[in-house]
């Protein structure tokens, strides 16, 4: 719903992962050109989180130029940032209707550095809007901006042949390693599943798949 709202041609779709499995991932529609992943922020995951940032300051790591990234400055707004990071890298992919207000956003922010993109979006009233009310389209009541949440989504990609986690929360993208549009679903999930392992105890994880429709 959201997609179709800001001007993107139904031709793909988010479509929900029911599980890690092999036969369950042969569920999933493909061609599929980006996962969002759904986690909870513990204090395992913040540990993890701080000890990532450092190491990868202290040895250093290959992003192409290429990716598209944006930092969150907006509250709760962690879905519609990792729905932009799944379109924005796949934008050659999408049919954007002509008066589309998200490729308008992606060809005024290409140019933008990922700080620059976030401020952007904050005054960005058309996303914001539609953010907005698909949010009270859903299933579950809506959180306020304010509230406190301590669920977190991020976008998995593939860029140029390497897959990419993209999270607004990170000062940079992270650099996953080689993958392929076949096994890029495969991929991903490996990926998520670092995440569950991270935190054996916890049950709130949840992936959606960006799928041909």
């Amino acid at each position: 719903q959201f997609l179709k709202q800001l001007g993107i041609h139904p031709d793909w779709q988010f479509v929900d992962v029911y599980g890690m499995e092999p036969e369950l991932l042969s569920m999933v529609p493909r061609p599929v050109c980006a996962v969002l992943l759904l986690f909870p922020i513990t204090e395992k995951y913040e540990t993890f989180r701080t000890e990532e940032e450092e190491r990868i300051k202290a040895k250093g790591q290959d992003v192409k130029s290429s990716v598209y990234f944006m930092k969150q400055t907006i509250n709760n707004a962690c879905g519609t940032i990792g729905l932009i990071h799944a379109i924005a890298n796949n934008r050659e992919k999408m049919n954007f209707e002509t008066n589309s207000s998200l490729k308008k956003f992606l060809e005024d922010s290409l140019s933008m550095t990922p700080e620059e993109r976030a401020k952007y979006l904050e005054t960005y009233e058309a996303i914001r809007v539609t953010h907005e009310s698909s949010a009270h389209e859903g299933q579950t009541e809506a959180p306020s901006i304010d509230e406190k949440v301590d669920l977190h989504f991020i976008a998995l990609v593939n860029v140029g042949g390497h897959l990419y986690e993209l999270d607004g929360r990170k000062p940079f993208p992270i650099n996953h390693g080689e993958t392929t549009d076949d096994s890029f679903l495969e991929d991903a999930i490996e990926v998520c599943k670092k995440f569950m392992e991270r935190d054996p105890e916890e049950l709130r994880f949840n992936a959606i798949a960006l799928s041909a429709a």
